[in-house]
C-alpha cells in the first residue's frame, strides 16, 4: 500500500526533489565509510577525511583517497540510479541532490544533480584551489601552479559544503511538493536539515527506517533497488 501511495504521490507532484545519501552507493559496492569503522587497516576513515590529515599525514590522506578513487573502476550505477535518471526524463523528478561523491547519478543518466559533499572524480590543488587531473594526483604529484598538495573535490569534516549547491538544494527543497530522501541515515548536518524545509509532502526509504518514521509522511523500509524496482510508476 505505501509503494502505491508513493507513485500517486510521484504521479501528481509538479515539483519532486530526491535527496540520496550512501545507502544509494552501499548497494553498487561502494563502501559507506560512516557505518564500517576500522574498514580500511583499523582506522576509522572519518579520521583520515579531514583536513588535519591531508595537512599533517598526506601519506595517509593521499594514501586513502587513492584507494577510493581506484576502488569506483570496479563498480558502476545500479537499476535505482538509472530509474532516477528515467524519472527525470519522464518529467517526474526536478532535481536530485546527493551526499555521495561518485557521480553515479550523472553516470546514469541524470542531469540536475547538486552534490552536496562535492565530487571524487574532480581534484584541485588545496592551496591555490587551481585544477588538477586525476593522474596527477594518483601519482601524488605536486600543484604544478604553486607546488601545494593536490586533493580531491570532496567536502572534508571540517569544511563548509559547496555554497552554490547548497542554495540550489534548499531553493529547490522549499519549492518542491514532494521530497523524497533515499539511502542515507539523516545523521551529517547541514544536510539532515533539507527534508524539513519543505511545505510539501515527505518520503523515506531507507534499509533503517526506525530512527526517523515519525519526521516523514510516508516510510518505507527495504534496499533501494528493489522498493524504486517496486513501484508501479
Amino acid at each position: 500500500m505505501t509503494n502505491e501511495l508513493l507513485s500517486e504521490w510521484l504521479q501528481s507532484s509538479n515539483s519532486t526533489v530526491i535527496l540520496t545519501g550512501a545507502g544509494m552507493s552501499t548497494e553498487s559496492g561502494v563502501p559507506d565509510f560512516r557505518s564500517t569503522s576500522g574498514w580500511w587497516k583499523n582506522i576509522d576513515p572519518r579520521t583520515v577525511a579531514t583536513t588535519e590529515a591531508l595537512a599533517q599525514n598526506y601519506s595517509l590522506f593521499h594514501e586513502f583517497y587513492k584507494m577510493r578513487i581506484e576502488n569506483l573502476e570496479k563498480v558502476a550505477p545500479h537499476e535505482g540510479h538509472q530509474i532516477l535518471a528515467d524519472w527525470e526524463k519522464r518529467g517526474i523528478v526536478s532535481l536530485v541532490a546527493t551526499q555521495n561523491v561518485d557521480g553515479f547519478h550523472q553516470l546514469a543518466g541524470s542531469q540536475r544533480v547538486e552534490e552536496l559533499h562535492g565530487s571524487i572524480r574532480s581534484i584541485r590543488c588545496h592551496r591555490c584551489e587551481k585544477a588538477a587531473p586525476i593522474e596527477s594526483f594518483l601519482h601524488k604529484e605536486s600543484c604544478v601552479h604553486c607546488g601545494g598538495k593536490l586533493r580531491p573535490n570532496v567536502v572534508l569534516f571540517g569544511e563548509n559544503l559547496p555554497q552554490v549547491s547548497w542554495n540550489n538544494a534548499m531553493e529547490a527543497i522549499r519549492a518542491a511538493e514532494l521530497v523524497l530522501v533515499i539511502g542515507t541515515s539523516l545523521e551529517v548536518y547541514p544536510v539532515n536539515q533539507l527534508p524539513m524545509m519543505t511545505k510539501g509532502k515527505t518520503a523515506y526509504i531507507n534499509l533503517d527506517i526506525a530512527h526517523h518514521a515519525v519526521q516523514f509522511d510516508l516510510t518505507i523500509e527495504g534496499k533501494v533497488k528493489e522498493v524504486l524496482q517496486q513501484l508501479p510508476l
